[in-house]
């Protein structure tokens, strides 16, 4: 069995939704589920900002400006959560780079 090769995270990544991974909105619990196949995961707010701005256009530099912007932080401390986060989605085969 061949190893696959692990995806870095780079600021020109430009990250997406694998069609098994789906963001879907609970009226039970009032929260946004990402679903896949046999596991749902609960995102706080930011990872699911994080998560819709996956859409196979934005960099992930693109991103970080976008949310450093829209929470008024600075882009470094942006940049260091926005990268571990989508690196350790990316390992888990939840984000295609």
């Amino acid at each position: 069995m061949a190893l696959r090769e692990r995806a870095m995270v780079s600021l020109r990544s430009v990250p997406s939704l694998p069609k098994h991974v789906r963001i879907q909105y609970d009226p039970v619990r009032q929260a946004f589920a990402v679903l896949s196949p046999e596991k749902v995961f609960w995102p706080n707010e930011i990872s699911l900002d994080i998560l819709r701005r996956c859409d196979g256009r934005s960099t992930v530099g693109h991103i970080i400006a976008d949310l450093a912007a829209e929470y008024d932080a600075e882009q470094e401390a942006v940049a260091a959560d926005v990268i571990a986060f989508l690196q350790e989605w990316s390992d888990k085969l939840l984000v295609k780079l």
